[in-house]
């Protein structure tokens, strides 16, 4: 199993008190599969998202990556780990305006110490899966929403991820377009053998997912599958 979240408690301060954001929310998906979490907006699926990349250590409850147990990593121990087995897909792409497509991706691959001729050459393989390989030296202005939204996918895979980790990425696009990114996703977790979790409030594309798991009021209702 590639993520697993057990029993992860998550809370904010909120005046005398506080507010709890994830319930003892337990998850695990393994490599090759997308679970898809949908709820409405306020129910703690980014929170999950963001304990499931690292980014916020859980009051209790154990976060599993790739094998390791993150309980008392260290700050760098838990950087370096996001950079090896983590991808994530951010709702907006942020891509930089003077980089082309196939530029967005080196970037990543040289910050993990790869030769330019390496991350070059893995670049272009992903444009290439993400169907861009025409694409690779135009930059964003020059990209669809749906063009910019797959160089964002591809840059997530860029460092060969164990867990992908996708934060609502239709939302800005219309329905036919919405629909080809989630066909795209399902087909890459397959295809790179990820671990795929997929936060949305729209479940209307989620037809070819593995498993469909409800977020309300910080509680994660138990993973059914979909096939």
């Amino acid at each position: 199993m590639s993520l697993e979240l057990h029993d992860v408690t998550l809370s904010y301060p909120d005046g005398d008190s506080r507010l709890t954001v994830l319930d003892r929310v337990t998850l695990t998906v393994p490599e090759g599969s997308v679970t898809a979490v949908v709820g409405p907006s306020g129910s703690g699926k980014s929170s999950l998202l963001a304990v499931a990349a690292t980014l916020i250590t859980p009051d209790a409850g154990t976060v599993t990556v790739a094998g390791t147990d993150t309980a008392g990593l260290s700050r760098a121990d838990l950087t370096d780990l996001r950079r090896r087995a983590v991808g994530i897909v951010f709702q907006q792409p942020h891509l930089l305006p003077s980089l082309t497509a196939a530029e967005q991706l080196q970037v990543m691959a040289q910050l993990d110490g790869r030769s330019p001729a390496r991350a070059r050459g893995r670049a272009l393989e992903l444009l290439d899966a993400v169907g861009l390989a025409d694409q690779a030296g135009r930059r964003p202005h020059q990209l669809s929403g749906g063009q910019r939204q797959r160089v964002n996918i591809a840059r997530a895979l860029m460092n060969d991820p164990t867990v992908l980790l996708v934060d609502e990425p239709t939302s800005a696009l219309d329905h036919e377009r919405g629909a080809a990114v989630i066909d795209l996703l399902t087909r890459l977790t397959r295809r790179q053998g990820t671990a795929t979790v997929l936060v949305t409030h729209d479940p209307t594309h989620l037809g070819a997912v593995d498993r469909l798991a409800e977020m309300r009021d910080g509680r994660l209702s138990v993973p059914t599958s979909t096939r």
